[in-house]
């Protein structure tokens, strides 16, 4: 599963049509003074850059001001900010219909985990690859990660694969970076990844939502996901809810 959660409109393009989404609508929660009204200024390493600005509400009126965001791949030996921003995710609200996983089990997970956990998503990887939103000073904004499923090989969650394919799990915006374009930067640098992995050509990117989770499945509409008709129970739910499966498929080859 691993959705982000009811977040706001990313104002995403959709990859197959590169039109923007309309305005931002914000969580049941007080928007932050500093938030982004359009599209951040995005670095995505390897991948085209998004422009923009962000809106600064703190002194009592709106100010455009310079906001820049780099997409990469994460380090093996940032391990500890990988677990800062994992637990923050476990944290927010929305992430009893987003994760699988608990704030109470992961915070108690020894140095050890974190370590090897960052290690196997770190840049360089072929199995899996985290992508973050890196802010001017370091911080981090925003992350996801992208699982690689081969035929008869480890299936994590869902369905065993038919084709090679890539599955976005662990999807997480800061609140204060709503709004904007840290979602779409990073979803669109999980997708270049997938169709650019030597061996098998991935066929599909896939992931799973909550049925109830009405905003994230419109911001991956927006994305370009589309749904696949696979669905799951919902895991320790007996409430009868369903994950549902959303995919893209892997764009022809023109020219």
């Amino acid at each position: 599963r691993e959705t982000p959660g009811y977040i706001p409109n990313p104002e995403a393009k959709p990859f197959s049509a590169d039109g923007t989404a309309g305005g931002t609508l914000w969580e049941s929660r007080t928007p932050p003074n500093n938030y982004c009204g359009k599209a951040p200024h995005l670095l995505v390493r390897g991948f085209p850059a998004f422009k923009g600005n962000c809106v600064d509400r703190s002194g009592g009126g709106d100010q455009y001001v310079g906001m820049e965001y780099l997409i990469r791949p994460v380090r093996a030996d940032e391990w500890r900010k990988a677990r800062e921003i994992r637990l923050a995710a476990l944290r927010d609200p929305a992430a009893p219909v987003a994760f699988l996983d608990t704030y109470e089990a992961a915070v108690a997970r020894p140095d050890a985990h974190w370590r090897e956990r960052a290690a196997v998503v770190a840049e360089g990887s072929d199995r899996a690859q985290q992508f973050v939103a890196e802010a001017p000073d370091g911080s981090w904004a925003g992350t996801v990660t992208v699982l690689v499923e081969r035929p008869g090989g480890e299936t994590r969650f869902g369905e065993a694969p038919k084709v090679d394919q890539t599955h976005v799990v662990g999807v997480y915006v800061r609140p204060e970076a709503r709004g904007g374009a840290v979602a779409e930067g990073l979803f669109r640098a999980a997708l270049e990844w997938s169709w650019s992995l030597v061996g098998a050509p991935i066929q599909r990117v896939r992931l799973y939502v909550h049925e109830r989770n009405g905003r994230a499945e419109a911001f991956y509409r927006k994305a370009g996901f589309v749904p696949s008709g696979a669905s799951l129970p919902v895991e320790g739910d007996g409430s009868g809810a369903l994950e549902l499966e959303y995919e893209v498929r892997r764009p022809p080859v023109t020219g």
